[in-house]
């Protein structure tokens, strides 16, 4: 679940599987992308928001995402879009990540003719990101709340997103922000028990590193008791019902979830685990959750690990990898299946899943 080595090495980031659903310059197929500021009540403070979506000709072909690690993938910067209504796809990143991060999974489901809108977490972002912030999930939901009350009032936004087809993806701690927007909440004390009994899991882990990131900076911190999470907080309910499908690539907390919210989840649930079924981490591994959910799906991506939703590699990335001495393997996958492949498996099963239930 946690990108330890993202949060210290994107302090260097720079900055047709499915045919496009709108008529319009369809021949074109271009994604635009822009960057803006949203106010979030409850951080007091303004979230980082990308959005991709179908565009016209215009604006700058800029990289998007790339850093010395990861490759960039090119969308027309500040394009106008086309005309129309569509689909709304919510993007939550994994822990220490960013949604620049998912930029590659954003310009294909944008090719195919949705909306798609994320927000850097505070402090579980990129640079920014402490094991005490980490637990705090109703956080994450309410960004993601936030931005729908934003695209679907804002003047420019509104005539462009279908209010009635909001869906989420989420990816590990992103997934488990995607599973509470859709109604499903969490245990803390099996939480805690679950770090007890899986200390060596990858969130478990960093509680207890006693490291952070703060202003893209590596600091020492006191060891992090779960216990110490709010509650109530953590286990109120996060639902909002204006989303209508969530798409859940390894979502984190799966041995926290409480059965009995799962069993009353209406939206439809399509679970990913990255791997074979006996190799998908404990941490996120999904079938029970798709045993309890009524409306749900659960998909293997074979000779895939956890870090293959991350970007493509850039040549020479593992080299650099241990040059800065980063101990995951953010660049190897499960198999010998390249990422670009999984990746494009994972794009068509994503359209073909939110074609189905947007």
């Amino acid at each position: 679940m946690k990108l330890y080595g993202v949060l210290l090495i994107c302090i260097w980031v720079q900055g047709m599987l499915a045919a496009p659903l709108y008529a319009e310059e369809k021949s074109e197929a271009l994604v635009g992308v822009q960057t803006f500021q949203v106010f979030s009540s409850m951080r007091d403070q303004y979230l980082s928001v990308d959005v991709w979506y179908p565009a016209k000709q215009g604006g700058i072909l800029k990289e998007v995402g790339a850093s010395k690690v990861f490759e960039g993938v090119p969308a027309w910067r500040d394009a106008p879009a086309v005309k129309g209504s569509f689909p709304l796809v919510l993007l939550s990143h994994g822990s220490g990540s960013s949604v620049k991060g998912m930029a590659w999974i954003a310009t294909e489901l944008a090719r195919a003719g949705y909306v798609v809108a994320g927000p850097n977490h505070p402090k579980t972002t990129t640079g920014d990101s402490t094991p005490e912030d980490t637990p705090k999930i109703w956080q994450r939901t309410d960004d993601l709340s936030t931005l729908i009350d934003f695209l679907t009032t804002h003047s420019t936004w509104r005539e462009h997103v279908d209010e009635k087809r909001i869906g989420v993806l989420g990816f590990s701690l992103g997934g488990a922000a995607a599973m509470e927007l859709v109604g499903a909440t969490a245990s803390l004390e099996d939480y805690a028990q679950y770090c007890e009994r899986y200390p060596s899991m990858a969130d478990c882990h960093w509680f207890a590193s006693g490291v952070a990131y703060i202003n893209q900076k590596k600091v020492s911190v006191e060891r992090f008791d779960l216990y110490e999470t709010d509650r109530a907080m953590f286990e109120q309910s996060n639902i909002d019902p204006r989303v209508r499908a969530a798409v859940l690539i390894d979502p984190s907390l799966a041995k926290a979830f409480d059965h009995t919210s799962l069993k009353h989840i209406n939206a439809p649930l399509s679970f990913i685990n990255l791997g074979d079924p006996a190799k998908v981490p404990v941490s996120v591994k999904a079938d029970t959750l798709a045993e309890l959910a009524p409306n749900s799906s659960l998909t293997y991506v074979h000779d895939a690990v956890h870090f293959s939703f991350l970007p493509e590699c850039r040549e020479g990335a593992a080299a650099f990898l241990k040059a800065v001495k980063e101990t995951d393997a953010l660049c190897d996958d499960g198999g010998q299946r390249s990422r670009s492949d999984i990746h494009q498996e994972l794009t068509q099963a994503i359209i073909s899943v939110l074609a189905n239930t947007l």
